[in-house]
C-alpha cells in the first residue's frame, strides 16, 4: 500500500521522510509568552510540526478530584490552569502559520473540536483518551478532514471501531502506537504493536506518540514503518509541569529531527556493488601480482604469485586459486599485476 495523508500540504507515508510533530501541549501551563517560545525554538530546531491541546473545560469534563500519575493536583485544576483563551490559540495558530509550520491541536470536548473548526485547522490531533471516546470521534471525522489518533490504554478490538468510523467518513487517517505511561519504561514501549496496527490496518499511516526518555524509541520506529513521530517538547526542562520531566529540549529535537530523515534514507535497498563503490575498489581491492620473476611455460605458484592493492589489476584476489597451477605465455617481471592474456 502507497498510503499517504495530506497534513496542509505536507505529505505523510511510506514514501516520504517521517515528519515530527513537536507536542507542545500543555508545557505552556497556561503561559501565552512561553507558548509562543516554544513555537519559535521548535522552528528554529527545524520542526515543520507543533501541536497544543485545546481545553474548553466546562464541555470536557464535569468537577473531580482525579489526580493523574504523572501529577500531584487534580486534572481539573491542571487543566483549568492550562487551558488558553480561543484569542490565544488564534494568535498561536496565526504565528505558527506565519513561520511556515504546521499548527495542530488536540481537541479534548465537541466545543474545544467545533472551536479548531472555526479556526480552520487543516487537520485533527486525537489523543488516546479519546481513541475509543466514538462520538467525539464521528463528530470530528464529519468534518472531513485528515485525523492523526492515537491509540494508547486501546486494543485491536476498540481501535478497529475507530478506524470504521474514520473510514465510513472516507477520510485520510493515521494510527499512532502509544504506551499511556509517563515515562514509558523501554520494555513497556512495544514498538512490535505497530507491526501489528500495519497488518491489521492497512489503509493507515503508522507512527509513534512516544513517553520514554529520549529518541531512542522513535529512531527505532522508523524501520517498522514510522512516517509520524511525536516528542512532547519544551524549551527548557527546568520549567514546572507535569509533562516536562518527559519533553524533550531544543538540542534533542534538532536531534530527532536529522536522525529521522537519516534514518528514512538509509532504509531498503539490496545486497549490490553499487557504481558509486567503484573509486574505494580500486584502491581497496587486491589484484593478483608476481613476487618474483616468472618465465615463459613457468607454472605460477605460491611461490611467485600472490594478492596485493591496488584492485586496479585485471585479475582480482577472488581468482587466484583458479590460476594456480597454469602456465605463464610471456616472461613476467617481479611486481606485475596479471592479466588474462599472459598467461596459457
Amino acid at each position: 500500500m502507497n498510503n499517504k495523508l495530506n497534513l496542509c500540504g505536507r505529505l505523510v507515508g511510506e514514501d516520504y521522510e517521517p515528519i515530527v510533530i513537536a507536542e507542545i501541549g500543555i508545557n505552556h501551563e497556561g503561559d501565552f509568552q512561553k507558548a509562543k517560545q516554544m513555537i519559535t525554538d521548535a522552528h528554529q530546531q527545524g520542526a515543520e510540526c507543533v501541536k497544543f491541546q485545546c481545553h474548553v473545560i466546562e464541555d470536557e469534563m464535569i468537577k473531580n478530584d482525579v489526580i493523574p500519575a504523572n501529577a500531584k493536583e487534580s486534572i481539573w485544576e491542571i487543566m483549568k490552569r492550562c487551558s488558553l483563551t480561543e484569542q490565544e490559540e488564534i494568535e498561536l495558530k496565526k504565528y505558527t502559520e506565519q513561520l511556515n509550520m504546521i499548527y495542530l491541536s488536540t481537541p479534548f470536548s465537541r466545543a474545544a473540536a467545533n472551536r479548531l473548526e472555526e479556526m480552520n485547522v487543516c487537520a485533527y490531533k486525537i489523543g488516546s483518551g479519546e481513541c475509543n471516546n466514538y462520538p467525539l470521534l464521528k463528530h470530528i471525522a464529519s468534518f472531513g478532514k485528515p485525523v492523526i489518533l492515537s491509540t494508547g490504554m486501546n486494543d485491536i478490538q476498540s481501535i478497529s471501531e475507530s478506524v470504521k468510523i474514520l473510514e465510513t467518513s472516507g477520510i485520510e487517517y493515521a494510527l499512532l502506537h502509544v504506551t499511556s505511561m509517563y515515562p514509558t519504561p523501554y520494555e513497556k514501549v512495544r514498538l512490535g504493536a505497530m507491526t501489528e496496527l500495519k497488518e491489521k490496518f492497512p489503509n493507515a499511516i503508522i507512527g509513534l506518540s512516544d513517553h520514554s526518555i529520549g529518541n531512542y524509541t522513535c529512531f527505532a520506529a522508523i524501520p517498522l514503518g514510522a512516517r509520524i513521530l511525536e516528542k512532547h517538547f519544551t524549551s527548557n526542562k527546568s520549567w514546572p509541569g507535569p509533562d516536562i520531566p518527559i519533553s524533550i529540549d531544543p538540542l534533542e529535537l534538532h536531534d530527532l529531527i536529522l536522525g529521522s530523515k537519516a534514518i528514512y534514507h538509509a532504509l531498503g535497498g539490496s545486497k549490490t556493488i553499487l557504481q558509486e563503490e567503484k573509486p574505494t575498489i580500486d584502491f581497496a581491492y587486491a589484484s593478483v601480482v608476481t613476487i618474483s620473476d616468472i618465465k615463459k611455460g613457468e607454472k605460477l605458484s605460491e611461490k611467485n604469485i600472490w594478492v596485493k592493492r591496488p584492485g586496479t589489476g585485471e585479475i582480482k584476489a577472488k581468482h587466484y586459486f583458479d590460476i594456480l597451477n597454469r602456465k605463464a605465455s610471456t616472461d613476467i617481471k617481479k611486481d606485475t599485476q596479471l592479466w588474462w592474456n599472459m598467461i596459457e
